[in-house]
């Protein structure tokens, strides 16, 4: 049975935005500077405005209670957006582009294996991989943080998807992810966005040379879990899960909806983590304060011994520190839905076929919600802050039925991670600001480096 949609109070009233050019619209604005362009469209124009990307007709939302009612129509009178080629190359018809009884039957699989109850299982994996990236870098080493922080979000995924840690091919996988993630993030901001499939340009060659190496590899996992029998197939990582998965008919998942989902959870479960991983020792970089609280706060519950989940609850700062850098740097930035027949929001309707847009990057700082909107603030998450945040005015993992799965396990997994790096060592991150690029997820625009302090040494 599924929950009413939301009615937002506040009434819907699109004004049109910027000048449009015949056939692109405003996609060559969108496609310079994406963030820009949405900031934009908020402060000079307002809290819905139309505009268009290429040949198709946008909505772009900013109000927390538009957006609230948004994602809690998707399934009802709004679908998710197929957002390219490319993207559909890397994860197929998973959960996250299935709709209708088709994602219903695919979310009822995959949800138990990202229930509290198994992210608790994995916090250990979690502090395992953190602790031995830590224990490997050499006091005064400067390390490329975001690299450092990838290999150490693709060792817990592995470990937690596969079971096992696949040495080399752990690399290879992450360099063909990040090839993938790249093209993808290419276009969404491009002409190539409205290209026909059997169109061969130089970055889908590169997304299927990226997607070839991925699905042999996950394939060949697959293939040896599922002939070593029952038993085997059925282990306590998300890949045995998948695979012992059984929806109300009794059946299970195919080969290719378990590669689908698994790749989809490989791919969501590393980048997304270890870019927040990034953002946050850049934004304790900028600052000592909110660092030296965390430093003693880790000091006072932990004492020196590697962190447990039991102690995920118990570290209210760190917890606050990544509530807020996923406010300033969210690294998902944007959610996309189009309008069917009849769909309204506001008490408006909306055409269909319309594309509907909301942005985490926008409304994250909207200084409506957030005052100083840029400054990095873990406090303003402290329960007895002055200033109440709007529901879905801080959305990093959308909302509605299709929230993201793995939110539970991003939260814990940052935390965790956080938290033995920190008990071991300082990561100076040189001055100044990486700059931010809009891909398929925020990341740095230049490499964020970084000197490495061991504490007690």
């Amino acid at each position: 049975m599924t929950s009413p949609v939301p009615t937002a109070a506040v009434p819907l009233r699109p004004v049109p935005g910027p000048v449009r050019l015949p056939l692109l619209g405003n996609l060559p604005a969108f496609g310079r500077d994406p963030l820009a362009f949405l900031a934009r469209l908020r402060d000079d124009f307002g809290d819905a405005v139309t505009w268009s990307l290429g040949p198709r007709r946008s909505l772009f939302l900013s109000h927390p209670q538009h957006i609230a009612e948004l994602l809690g129509a998707v399934e009802h009178s709004f679908d998710i957006l197929d957002i390219g080629w490319a993207f559909k190359q890397v994860t197929g018809q998973s959960v996250i582009l299935s709709r209708g009884a088709d994602w219903r039957r695919k979310r009822s699989l995959v949800q138990p294996t990202v229930r509290p109850r198994q992210v608790r299982a994995y916090a250990a994996t979690m502090t395992d991989c953190a602790r031995e990236a830590a224990d490997r870098w050499q006091e005064g080493e400067r390390i490329d943080v975001r690299r450092e922080m990838a290999l150490i979000t693709q060792r817990v995924v592995v470990r937690t998807l596969f079971g096992n840690d696949l040495g080399d091919r752990t690399r290879a996988l992450g360099d063909a992810m990040e090839v993938a993630q790249r093209e993808v993030g290419a276009e969404l901001r491009g002409i190539n966005l409205f290209l026909p499939a059997w169109v061969r340009t130089p970055s889908r060659r590169r997304v299927l040379g990226a997607v070839a190496v991925v699905d042999a590899e996950v394939g060949r996992l697959i293939g040896e879990r599922r002939r070593a029998g029952a038993e085997a197939a059925q282990g306590d990582d998300l890949l045995g899960r998948l695979l012992a998965a059984r929806d109300e008919q009794g059946l299970p998942l195919s080969a290719k909806e378990v590669r689908d989902e698994a790749v989809t959870l490989w791919a969501a479960g590393h980048e997304t983590t270890s870019t927040l991983l990034t953002w946050i020792w850049y934004l304790l970089g900028t600052a000592p304060k909110a660092r030296a609280r965390l430093d003693e706060e880790l000091g006072r519950m932990l004492g020196g011994r590697p962190p447990v989940i039991d102690d995920y609850e118990q570290l209210p700062w760190a917890q606050q520190i990544v509530k807020e850098a996923l406010r300033v740097c969210p690294p998902v930035w944007m959610i996309p839905a189009v309008a069917r027949e009849g769909a309204t929001l506001g008490g408006t309707g909306v055409a269909a076929g319309t594309i509907v847009w909301c942005s985490q990057w926008t409304t994250h700082r909207d200084p409506r919600w957030f005052p100083d909107p840029t400054a990095f603030r873990p406090e303003r998450w402290s329960p007895d802050a002055p200033d109440a945040v709007p529901d879905h005015a801080w959305f990093p993992f959308g909302g509605g039925q299709r929230t993201c799965l793995g939110a539970r396990f991003a939260l814990v997994e940052a935390v965790m991670v956080l938290a033995t790096l920190a008990q071991r060592c300082t990561l100076e991150t040189d001055p100044g600001t990486p700059g931010i690029q809009a891909g398929l997820l925020l990341q740095p625009a230049k490499t964020l480096r970084a000197t490495v302090r061991h504490r007690g040494r």
